[in-house]
């Protein structure tokens, strides 16, 4: 198990600063490289790594401190340097020895230590005693992240308020992915999933696994009670794969029926409602491939329309490094071409709640857009379901859409995922962009078998369609949106 130490600096970690935090330790410390040169491991004699350290980033987004890391956040009143260092528990100096590290990097470059207990109560003058201490071996072929890997899974574990699709764990999952692996991350029950972190570990093997504090476990998003057995922390009966006509829906459903086909934890039921909300839009966008295209025009119109301001910044992890610019985005997503580019946006912290994921991928159709955008309410708030035909029918008119689908569900307003029940989302609202309509033919898409008749979007001579489903308080929402559905696919 490793330990999480974050150090936030107003200057640039130089060359002497490093060594000066590294010599935490002292001089009989071993130094190694790891993670193609972005990670900086302290070890001991046999090359075991006590201390990993992470190459800093320039945090230029306000507020992203605050929102990853809680009250107890370092104040970020503009840009900072943002270095994470994760120890070994195994070892009880490497939490001193982290904690040394990053409270001597904090006072030579002016900045502050996360958590702030983290900084020995001796003080960061004298090095940490490290004679005769010796890691434990990590898994072969492990991350820096990873603290157990079998042939199904890579085990991460973390203790923080909220766990964000940091570097480290992006890192871990594309490594699990690439070795036909699942990532498992497990935590205690009072911490939360970002709404990234949550987005990437809906499907089996990978899952949120809690400690429920009286030696048991549980999947923090169905419920399910879990074992570990043969490599993996696994339900006592596995769901069978639902159909499901988009991906949103295939999530609930695949909740939904784990909850049902296995025993639920106790803690997990222990919920109250507070009436916050969260609004989700889930959208689809198409555009021929030319050196003019600028990206994520959609989800900037979205997140303007429902919070009043574009994003205020993005990234390819959390924290969300970059300030706000379609421009630089799309230069990454065209390096990157033909594999796909994954990234985070978030919305202004002055506004209401907002983050995104956006995957932009190279297809025969061109260059497709993939975004779920989400924004937060409070329980006086209502979220503006009148608003949504007017977006889709700008969408449509200036940024190609292919479909939206809308759905309210009752959530934290600071759009975290909690490790107890939440009632699922219900759709409210659903586009067809003009291409699919004409296939589908205008006439028989007009008709569906819904008590409310679709708004045209768009053009009138190849118009779109947005079907309301609903004010998202009913589940039945759902049997109206496979009605829909069946309906369109359907000749």
């Amino acid at each position: 198990m490793t330990k999480d130490v974050i150090v936030l600096t107003e200057r640039m970690p130089d060359t002497w600063t490093l060594l000066a935090g590294l010599l935490a330790g002292g001089p009989d410390l071993h130094v190694q490289h790891a993670a193609d040169d972005a990670v900086i491991q302290l070890c001991d004699d046999h090359g075991r790594p006590l201390v990993s350290i992470e190459a800093p980033i320039l945090v230029r987004v306000p507020g992203e401190a605050a929102r990853l890391l809680g009250p107890d956040a370092p104040a970020q009143d503009g840009p900072v340097w943002w270095m994470e260092a994760r120890a070994s528990t195994a070892v009880k100096e490497a939490g001193q020895l982290a904690g040394v590290f990053a409270g001597r990097l904090a006072h030579l470059l002016g900045g502050a230590v996360w958590p702030p207990e983290a900084v020995p109560a001796a003080g960061i003058g004298a090095p940490v005693a490290m004679a005769g201490v010796t890691a434990a071996p990590i898994p072969a072929a492990a991350q820096p992240a990873v603290d157990v890997l079998t042939d199904r899974v890579a085990v991460v574990i973390q203790d923080r308020p909220v766990i964000a699709m940091t570097t480290w764990l992006s890192d871990a999952l594309s490594a699990a992915l690439a070795g036909d692996r699942g990532l498992q991350i497990v935590t205690p029950a009072h911490a939360r999933l970002s709404q990234p972190t949550r987005s990437l570990l809906m499907r089996p093997p990978s899952r949120w696994v809690v400690q429920d504090g009286e030696g048991g476990y549980y999947d923090g998003l169905t419920g399910a009670v879990l074992h570990w057995r043969d490599g993996a922390f696994s339900p006592d009966r596995v769901s069978s794969p639902l159909a499901a006509s988009s991906p949103d829906e295939a999530s609930a459903r695949d909740e939904a029926s784990e909850a049902q086909d296995n025993p639920v934890a106790e803690r997990f039921k222990e919920f109250a409602t507070t009436g916050e909300r969260q609004l989700l839009l889930s959208l689809h966008t198409r555009h021929p491939a030319d050196d003019q295209l600028v990206l994520a025009g959609a989800l900037e119109e979205a997140c303007r329309t429902l919070t009043g301001a574009p994003p205020a910044g993005w990234g390819t992890a959390e924290p969300a490094s970059l300030p706000w610019s379609r421009r630089q985005l799309t230069d990454v997503a065209r390096d990157r071409a033909p594999d796909p580019t994954w990234t985070v946006v978030v919305g202004d912290p002055r506004c209401r709640p907002a983050i995104a994921t956006l995957t932009v991928s190279r297809t025969t159709g061109g260059v497709e857009e993939t975004a779920t955008l989400a924004v937060g309410y409070a329980p006086d708030e209502d979220p503006p379901l009148e608003d949504l035909p007017a977006l889709a029918d700008r969408l449509v008119r200036e940024h190609r859409l292919v479909s939206m689908l809308a759905q309210v569900r009752s959530g934290r307003r600071d759009l975290t995922a909690p490790a107890h029940f939440e009632p699922p989302a219900v759709p409210v609202g659903f586009a067809l962009g003009p291409e699919d309509v004409h296939e589908i033919g205008p006439t028989h898409a007009r008709r569906p078998p819904l008590p409310t008749q679709p708004t045209e979007l768009g053009p009138a001579a190849r118009p779109g369609l947005y079907y309301p489903l609903g004010d998202g308080t009913s589940g039945a929402a759902w049997a109206a949106f496979e009605q829909l559905v069946r309906h369109l696919r359907t000749p």
